[in-house]
């Protein structure tokens, strides 16, 4: 499983566990804190008219006097009232009085007038001087219609209970408002979990992303192809720096090593050269002979620095990972020049050379020099195994995606054997003239501009003899 996804899966098991818990903790407590609002306002209530009932009651009035009268005419009182969107039209609250032996002697809804309540927690609490109150089911079977009952102590003159007023109200007329508190808790909780969920899910991606470049940089380096560092931030960048800085100082033993190698063994052959040719010249010789040994000590020392200036320039190019200032190159223009460079060198050779430019190619961006350097190569190359009076072409054309190049001679073309190292360094063939080999860096050389210019190049054998390179490059 793949660590975004652990991270993903954590913290949204997190932050669910934290938002049902959340919302199970005010789902639960609405109900009660509603009811407990409701006792507290119906206590309130009790006690107030408990005071406003107290001269009917004492006066023997209370089932007929003005109490009774203005509790009567408030019932039927319409409110045509909207409160948190729920309509109410009629008040909900009955009233009751009870003498100090707890029988009921008015009741608002004028049906349990006569009834024994000392036995209710509202009315038996209240007489003992202790605080009244009750929850009771109209309906036995019904769970829902319960009502709740608060009462205050009447007093007379002296404070003494003479007794109980109870103010009740069905729960149900709350439930309305409960419910809609519940649906507003679980609504935004809804929400809640869901932007949860989308920013753990945005983390994870953010998380993944910065892993999978630092893994595909790290992948490419194993595979020694160049990369480039990628971009990332926090913690990720500075582990990128690292990972950078550990590849320049491996890359760096490892390439000062293969490289003293290499060298060491393409420089055995010239200086043994050279060193034969020396002790040679120390002893009398024919002049014609002596000119031959110092003719080949100058071309031996030529190729020694040809070939250090030429390991020199692919050390630099290959330890570029990318093309610090890209610039419009026009292919067509840098083709012509390059013909212009090489064009004293094939004339010498008699070597005629041929440019086919397709029509609209367009430019690409990258480095010129390196282009020319890559073109010059080329045809290098190529004028190096062509015959006498041979014709080298040089072929720009393109397509939607990429500029091909290509470079064709008709000389002895390449052996199998050849054909899959042509490019490695220092393999070189000999020359169809007897030529000294070169240096066996120029096509190496090429392969590693057209890597830098994320393309490609291939060596293969033409029809009818000789052989043709082809480099590919994006149009970027």
């Amino acid at each position: 499983m793949r660590i975004a996804l652990r991270v993903l899966l954590g913290y949204f098991l997190i932050v669910a566990l934290a938002a049902l818990l959340l919302v199970n903790v005010f789902v639960q407590q609405v109900k009660p804190g509603v009811r407990q609002a409701m006792e507290d306002t119906l206590a309130d209530t009790a006690n107030v008219l408990a005071e406003l009932a107290t001269d009917d009651l004492l006066a023997g009035h209370i089932a007929d006097g003005r109490f009774a009268a203005r509790v009567r005419a408030m019932s039927q009182r319409t409110l045509d009232a909207r409160i948190w969107g729920e309509d109410k039209q009629r008040t909900s609250y009955r009233i009751e009085v009870t003498d100090a032996r707890g029988i009921v002697l008015f009741d608002s809804a004028g049906k349990e007038v006569g009834r024994d309540n000392s036995r209710w927690n509202d009315v038996r609490r209240t007489l003992r001087g202790q605080y009244g109150a009750r929850s009771t089911r109209d309906d036995p079977n019904d769970e829902t219609s319960t009502v709740m009952y608060v009462a205050a102590p009447i007093r007379d003159a002296q404070a003494r209970i003479v007794g109980v007023l109870t103010v009740s109200k069905p729960n149900r007329s709350i439930q309305p408002f409960i419910a809609r508190s519940q649906t507003t808790i679980l609504r935004w909780g809804g929400v809640l979990l869901g932007s949860a969920l989308l920013i753990g899910v945005l983390a994870a991606w953010w998380l993944s992303r910065q892993l999978l470049a630092l893994r595909r940089y790290a992948d490419a380096v194993t595979r020694g192809e160049r990369a480039v560092l990628p971009n990332a931030a926090g913690e990720f960048a500075d582990l990128g720096r690292a990972l950078e800085t550990m590849r320049l100082q491996l890359e760096g033993k490892q390439y000062v090593e293969r490289y003293v190698h290499a060298l060491t063994h393409e420089l055995k052959s010239p200086l043994a050269a050279i060193r034969g040719a020396a002790e040679l010249l120390e002893g009398p010789l024919p002049e014609t002979d002596r000119a031959r040994f110092v003719a080949s000590i100058d071309a031996q020392s030529r190729r020694m620095a040809g070939m250090i200036d030429r390991l020199l320039e692919l050390a630099a190019l290959e330890h570029r990972q990318h093309i610090d200032t890209p610039q419009r190159v026009d292919i067509a223009a840098l083709a012509r020049e390059a013909r212009e460079d090489v064009a004293p060198r094939a004339q010498a050779r008699d070597v005629e050379l041929q440019l086919q430019l397709a029509t609209g190619v367009p430019g690409l961006s990258g480095d010129p020099f390196l282009l020319r350097q890559l073109l010059g190569n080329l045809l290098d190359n190529a004028i190096d195994f062509s015959p006498r009076q041979g014709v080298v072409e040089l072929r720009i054309g393109c397509d939607d995606k990429h500029i091909h190049i290509e470079v064709a001679d008709r000389g002895p073309g390449l052996p199998a054997f050849a054909l899959e190292r042509a490019f490695e360094r220092f393999y070189s063939l000999p020359r169809p003239d007897g030529g000294a080999r070169s240096s066996g860096l120029g096509l190496n050389f090429v392969a590693e501009i057209a890597k830098l210019h994320a393309g490609s190049v291939s060596l293969a054998n033409r029809q009818g003899g000789g052989a043709i390179a082809t480099v590919v490059l994006p149009l970027v």
